[in-house]
């Protein structure tokens, strides 16, 4: 059974796990190198209430988490959001994703956000079809904005409209 909750100081180093997967074997982020616990512990302390980080845990182990960060840090931009969603490579498919989506579009909800935009890699079908699943749409692509593993990506933009 998966439980859905609030991240706490304690779920870093696995969060900090599953983050430095992503960061060395996918394009699903542009980091390039591995975070440190401090680094993770300076990202943990930039989130709160309206910016919440929650955890999956299964059978006790936390296989996932997803967060809700500034999409800009302008004043204008204060009812936008950017989503960001990530699991352990043994726990995909297995509905992680799924769980964390509802809940954080919730917490969304909750904390009177308009919109939630998610920038996805060119090429992440998984996350294209999770998000549109839960009703985003595309709204633009950002073409060779970065440069991984040799080749230069492209970002898309996806947006749910909470409002």
């Amino acid at each position: 059974m998966v439980v859905i909750r609030d991240a706490v100081l304690e779920d870093l180093p696995n969060i900090l796990n599953i983050y430095n997967y992503a960061i060395v074997h996918l394009t699903a982020t542009f980091d390039t190198e591995e975070e440190t616990l401090e680094d993770r512990q300076n990202w943990f302390d930039n989130h709160n209430e309206k910016y919440p980080v929650i955890v999956a845990e299964m059978d006790g182990e936390v296989v996932g988490f997803s967060c809700l960060s500034p999409f800009k840090r302008k004043k204008a931009y204060s009812q936008s959001a950017e989503i960001s969603i990530y699991t352990s490579p043994e726990s995909q498919g297995k509905g992680i994703g799924k769980a964390l989506m509802e809940e954080i579009i919730e917490r969304a909800k909750q904390n009177g956000f308009r919109t939630i935009i998610a920038v996805i890699t060119s090429g992440n079908e998984a996350s294209v079809r999770l998000h549109k699943k839960f009703g985003f749409k595309f709204a633009g692509r950002i073409k060779e904005v970065g440069y991984k593993f040799g080749q230069w990506l492209d970002v898309e933009y996806y947006q749910l409209l909470l409002k």
